[in-house]
């Protein structure tokens, strides 16, 4: 703007210093204030009158002329100011000093999602909903056109940057309310980068980043990464708790994915027979692995370009599977399950309605690879769908959110023990009743539940019973399990009602919705725990302590 303002300037003072040369009706010169007062609305409004007086001629001739000068020198600054705000450079510096600004402000612990994919989109929503603050950094405008039309009950500050480069991570990275990064762009060099750029710029941030290579992922780990996520690696071991685990794979499912027991169905894929992969990609890979360990099970691959992806070490038919010459030759009229794992979803659910055709009693396994066509692919009725960004998305919310969970879940699959879990699902089923499962955790600290530590730290007992009473009647309990305790490096699986708690102990819940906001109540109010553990309810007011004390030693 630095020359239509110039420009502006001359032409204001040109046609000021002349209206002050030129002697008027009575011979006199208009003063600089006059001249500057006319001139300034002349030039923008186009006249209020001469003044002081009437002017003459030669007065009013040199007024046309600068007319005409302000006018074209004004039309001149404004179209220079449109092509500035119209240019990418000032859009790109406004926004980000409005993101750097937004970023400031936040008081509250918050994680970076560098990424507004499917995934993102999952992420930011579920963390949302669990009041957790975000930011997003994401290189495409058209995703974060998406993030800005999302309802989301809080602003979530964005940026349109490639999360990458360290200068765009470091803004967010400066905040000390910073809790961690979480890196699942599209591309794993970039995961990579910013899981490497990221640490070293603040070592004690929790890292978490997506790889589908096993090489990128070592690089992510040998770099302090705290989680790496590969999402077909998780999905094999969830088919694995299948073949071999299903009820614990039914506890998982209601516990991570927020679904009643009632509506988490129990999976029996064939665990012996032929089942065909089709397409030996990352994912087919995956599967791949696990299939072959299984000593009753023969697995035949379809692959349409095996030069790229290598030859597995059994059976393999060149083709795209969506041929039935291709099925017929993996032998499909004989086969127990298929799984379908291309990517790409039209032709994924092709080779489905084919196979089905061709055998209607196969398991089905297909992969979906965009959130967009939910919809067709639930309508396709397969027995286990592979949505990679809702797996990614709900495993690295539990980390976040729940980290006792993911505990939990691998302490049960370490010591697993089918009768335990069937059990654990009835008594679960028979206290929530038909309703979703809400998991929770909570710490005996001074910040978390100030009452319960002070009333530990003067030796008072309280153990987890006290904690299931309802504070409306103790006589009755809350919808709530406690599944964790830990204390230090102890770790006590379903820990018991006389279980007495100590500082510092964390604890992992699970209950109806809305229970733990009865719970919480004993965590801020003295006289609340104090009915719960004594049966016994004080007064709360200074009136009603004095009456109390009265009645129970008699007036003097």
């Amino acid at each position: 703007m630095r020359r239509p303002l110039l420009v502006l300037l001359t032409v204001y003072s040109i046609a000021g210093v002349g209206m002050t040369l030129i002697p008027d009706i009575n011979n006199e010169r208009m003063s600089f204030f006059h001249a500057f007062y006319f001139v300034s609305y002349m030039g923008t409004t186009i006249g209020f009158g001469e003044i002081p007086h009437e002017f003459t001629d030669l007065q009013r001739m040199w007024v046309t002329i600068s007319l005409y000068m302000t006018v074209i020198s004004w039309f001149y600054a404004i179209t220079g100011l449109i092509k500035l705000l119209q240019d990418d450079a000032l859009q790109n510096v406004l926004t980000e000093n409005s993101f750097e600004n937004a970023v400031k402000k936040i008081k509250e612990p918050f994680y970076i999602i560098c990424g507004y994919g499917d995934t993102g989109t999952a992420l930011v929503s579920a963390l949302t909903e669990r009041a957790l603050g975000t930011i997003v950094i994401e290189s495409n405008p058209d995703r974060l056109n998406h993030l800005i039309l999302e309802n989301y009950s809080v602003h979530i500050p964005a940026l349109c940057a490639d999360a990458s480069k360290p200068e765009n991570l470091q803004v967010a990275l400066n905040n000390e309310n910073c809790a961690g990064v979480v890196a699942i762009t599209d591309d794993n060099i970039a995961n990579l980068h910013i899981a490497i750029s990221s640490k070293l710029l603040k070592p004690k941030l929790t890292i978490i980043g997506r790889a589908d290579s096993e090489k990128i992922a070592n690089n992510m780990l040998a770099f302090g990464s705290d989680y790496v996520i590969d999402p077909f690696e998780i999905f094999a071991e969830k088919l694995h708790y299948a073949l071999h685990a299903s009820m614990l794979l039914t506890l998982r499912e209601c516990l991570t994915r927020h679904k009643c027991f009632s509506d988490c169905k129990t999976l029996k894929p064939p665990k012996q027979g032929l089942w065909i992969v089709c397409s030996y990609g990352r994912f087919g890979k995956a599967v791949y692995e696990e299939f072959k360990t299984e000593k009753n099970i023969h697995i035949i691959v379809i692959e349409a370009n095996p030069d790229e992806t290598g030859y597995p070490r059994g059976e393999c038919i060149v083709g795209r599977g969506t041929e039935v010459d291709t099925l017929q030759q993996a032998q499909i009229e004989d086969a127990v399950g298929i799984v379908v794992g291309t990517n790409d979803d039209v032709t994924n659910l092709s080779i489905i309605m084919l196979a089905r055709k061709l055998n209607p009693s196969l398991f089905i396994v297909i992969r979906q690879n965009n959130a967009t066509n939910q919809i067709i692919f639930d309508a396709a009725g397969a027995d286990i769908v592979m949505q990679a960004s809702n797996i990614i998305a709900n495993y690295i919310r539990v980390l976040l959110t729940n980290p006792l969970l993911e505990d939990f879940l691998d302490l049960l699959t370490k010591s697993y023990d089918y009768k335990l879990v069937l059990k654990l699902i009835n008594y679960l089923q028979n206290t929530l009743g038909n309703t979703i499962p809400i998991t929770w955790q909570m710490s005996i600290t001074t910040k978390e539940s100030p009452v319960l530590w002070q009333a530990i730290e003067k030796g008072q007992v309280i153990n987890l019973g006290y904690l299931r009473k309802d504070p409306r009647d103790r006589d009755s309990r809350l919808a709530v399990v406690a599944l964790l305790l830990r204390r230090g490096d102890k770790t006590i699986l379903l820990p018991k009602n006389d279980e007495v708690l100590a500082p510092n102990d964390q604890i992992l819940w699970c209950s109806k919705k809305g229970a733990a906001t009865w719970m919480k109540w004993c965590w801020y109010d003295h006289l609340v725990l104090t009915y719960l553990v004594t049966g016994e309810m004080p007064p709360r007011t200074y009136i009603g302590r004095w009456l109390e004390k009265k009645f129970a030693y008699g007036f003097k």
